[in-house]
């Protein structure tokens, strides 16, 4: 098996942060990589809300959208991002059964251009979606997915990371039995 891409294999996500700004022209790169991303019916469902400590108010509203255990390291990150999903395709308003596969793309394209400029990024699960809803008036027809903590790692990539083997995740003919 050939090996796979440097910036692939040593991505992590660190849970420290140096206290250190990014300029806002990486910022952009990183949110035109997720701009890029493939999507069902090119309907680009991605959304995001971005906040940087140069604007400490809104670096702290988005900080309080995560639960207490995330703000404790979070609050060290370079730059914090909600990503959104809209829910409903645009050219016939019926569900987009994928929007979160198309935010997923989105946002790897992001961690994959972060990783090339020697950014970390850290995505959480742990926030309160109800909460970023109403602080951002985020309307009904789009949910929050993730908030995403990009910087500067404080920490060294773990010796070793494990993953299932792909025996266990890629199937041939049947279900369970491997490619």
């Amino acid at each position: 098996m050939e090996p796979i891409h440097e910036l692939l294999r040593q991505r992590f996500s660190p849970r420290s942060f140096e206290k250190r700004s990014i300029p806002k022209e990486t910022i952009r790169t990183l949110l035109e990589a997720a701009r890029w991303a493939p999507s069902s019916f090119n309907e680009q469902p991605w959304r995001f809300v971005v906040a940087t400590p140069e604007d400490p108010r809104e670096f702290e509203r988005l900080l309080a959208c995560l639960v207490p255990e995330n703000q404790v390291w979070a609050k060290d990150a370079s730059v914090l991002i909600l990503s959104v999903a809209k829910l409903h395709f645009s050219h016939n308003n019926t569900p987009n059964n994928h929007a979160f596969h198309d935010v997923g793309l989105g946002v790897t394209q992001l961690i994959v251009q972060a990783s090339h400029f020697g950014l970390s990024v850290h995505q959480m699960a742990g926030f309160n979606s109800n909460t970023a809803r109403s602080t951002y008036s985020i309307p009904e027809e789009f949910t929050p997915v993730t908030v995403i903590a990009v910087g500067y790692s404080n920490e060294t990539q773990p010796s070793s990371r494990s993953r299932l083997s792909q025996n266990q995740i890629v199937f041939g003919k049947l279900w369970d039995k491997p490619f």
